[in-house]
This record gives structure tokens, sequence and C-alpha cells, in this order.
């Protein structure tokens, strides 16, 4: 049998590392390490959005100099936002990490604590710079992206850091993190671009719940680590099993009952697409994470959360055609 090194599996590896994900690889290139400690696959939801807050304002147009507006928020929201919350979640997550991840850069010794402090300044510091400049391009009289910008960033701090560290408390901590990824970038693109309403602002809070769920999946990686170190996860609290069956019923609850509020204010096509994007992701809980979320968590986030993130557009697209923004 041959000792040789698989090619395919080295170099998925080698993304794994690139994303940020479970399973990387290790890698001497500091540049490298520094985007795996912002991890990238993060950013997507992010960055998504951004571009579901646009359609809900129902004044997105696509001209030139609105397309970049919407990049820009997207960059500050997405690698530099994201990436902040992510190097600060790593550097107070290191004793965890070195037992539920050690290859991570900081556990691993990849990178020294002051250039990971660094980073985090120079994150924090750039991604609030856009939000400012997206406010003076946008003429508002309050700089409404810069203190969403500044709330989340102060969210992702407590989050991570003592002696609150949110993320200690599994439905404080998911919650955060559901609203981090689903309301904050959704407000500051429905902002950019229009008007942002407590109505939208309440409905994207509720949206978050389903995020609730969401992150609830990421937990169950790292039930060892959690339970060594005292962190209260709701895998933790209630058990594997259990805490599956929360997180798929967080995650369909709450968005039927955008469907309920879609069928309320008159949009019943959307109402129906979005009932179409429930139906698979019910199917992959079943498959996946109800079966054994351990072994099973990436390939149905893999599989659900395209559905997930498809209703958000739609449901987006269907606010910005309705009275809530008339």
């Amino acid at each position: 049998m041959s000792n040789s090194p698989n090619p395919e599996a080295a170099s998925g590896a080698g993304a794994r590392q690139l994303l940020g994900m479970k399973g990387a690889s290790g890698t001497s290139s500091i540049w490298k390490i520094r985007l795996q400690l912002m991890k990238p696959v993060t950013w997507i939801p992010l960055i998504w959005g951004v571009l579901c807050g646009a359609a809900a304002s129902g004044n997105f147009h696509w001209t030139l100099p609105e397309v970049g507006a919407s990049i820009a928020c997207m960059l500050m929201s997405g690698p530099l936002l994201a990436g902040y919350t992510q190097t600060i979640n790593d550097y107070y997550d290191r004793e965890i990490d070195a037992i539920n991840e050690p290859y991570r850069p900081i556990p691993s010794g990849a990178i020294p604590l002051g250039q990971v402090k660094a980073q985090i300044w120079i994150l924090l510091l750039a991604g609030l710079g856009v939000a400012y400049g997206l406010d003076l391009w946008a003429g508002h009289s309050t700089p409404v992206v810069f203190l969403l910008a500044l709330g989340g960033s102060f969210v992702s701090f407590i989050y991570s850091a003592p002696p609150l560290k949110l993320k200690q408390n599994g439905w404080l901590g998911n919650y955060a993190l559901g609203a981090s990824y689903i309301a904050l970038p959704w407000w500051a693109g429905q902002a950019l671009f229009g008007q942002l309403t407590w109505t939208t602002a309440i409905l994207t809070l509720a949206y978050s719940l389903a995020g609730l769920g969401i992150a609830v999946v990421n937990d169950f990686k790292s039930v060892e680590g959690d339970r060594a170190l005292g962190l209260q996860s709701l895998p933790v609290v209630f058990g594997i099993e259990k805490a599956s069956w929360i997180s798929a019923g967080m995650i369909d609850v709450f968005q039927l009952a955008m469907v309920a509020v879609l069928i309320a204010i008159g949009q019943h096509f959307a109402a129906v697409l979005l009932v179409l994007l429930i139906i698979p992701q019910i199917t992959f809980q079943d498959i996946w994470l109800l079966r054994d979320p351990v072994a099973f968590d990436v390939k149905y986030q893999a599989s659900a959360q395209p559905f997930l993130v498809l209703g958000m557009l739609v449901t987006a697209l269907a606010i910005g055609h309705s009275v809530l923004v008339a």
C-alpha cells in the first residue's frame, strides 16, 4: 500500500485552511494564517444580508454608484467586521481551541498574540472607517451605518470577551450571533439605500431567531471543550439530541412565522416560495441534523443553508415591494 500523500485530500485541507474551516492543514505563510483567523467562510451570510437589506429598501438601482456602495457595504460587513469578529473570538477562545481545534493559528503558535491584537484593531478601525464613508455617500444626517457598525462591533466584543462573554450562555450567545449575521447586515443595506423602519427592524430580529438555530449547529463540534471550560452551550445544557431538535425547531418555526407575515402583507406568491424553500431544509434536518449533528454538521449546513438564505432574499424582495416600505 502506498504511503504517498493524497493530492486531493491535501488540496481540500489547504482550501479549508484558507476558508478557516474545521480540518484545515497547517501553513507557514503569515498572510494565509491571518486569513484563516478571519474565517472567510463566515463572511458569506453577512454579504448576503447586505444584499437582502438593499432589496428590502425598495430603492436599490443597478447604477455604478449604488453597486459600488453595496460592494463597499459588503466589504465592511464581511471581510472587515466579520473578520474582526472571528479574530477577536479566536483570541479569547484560545484555551477552548487548544482542546477542540489545536491546529488553529493561535493555539498552534503559528502567530504571536501581539500580531493577533494588531489585526483586531486594524480590521475594526477599517470597518468603522468604511461605515462612516458610506454615511457620507448616502448623505445621512445621522451616521446610521456607522452606528450600526459600532453597535455590531460592541456585540462582537461582549460575545467573546470576559466578563460578559455572551457565548457562555447558549441562548444569549447564539441569539447575538444570529442577529449579527442576519439583522445587522440587513439593517446596514436597508439604511444605506432607503429607510430603516421599526417594523422591518423587529421582523429581522424575529428572523434572527432562525439564526439562533443555525448558530447551535456550530456548537456541536465544540461540546468537549465547552464542557471542560464551563460554557453553557445548548448541546452541553440539553445534550446533543435535544439540542439538535431545538436547533431544527428554531430554524423552521421562525421561517414559518415569516410566511405568516408575508401572507398578512399581501405577498402571497413570496409566501408560497418561502414554504417551498423551507421544505428541503426540513428534509436535510431529518437526513443529517437530527441523526448525528456532530458527524454531519458540515453536510447539513452545506445542504440546507442555501435554501435558508434564498428564503431571506425572497422575504426581503417581498418587503421591498410591500406596504411596509411604502
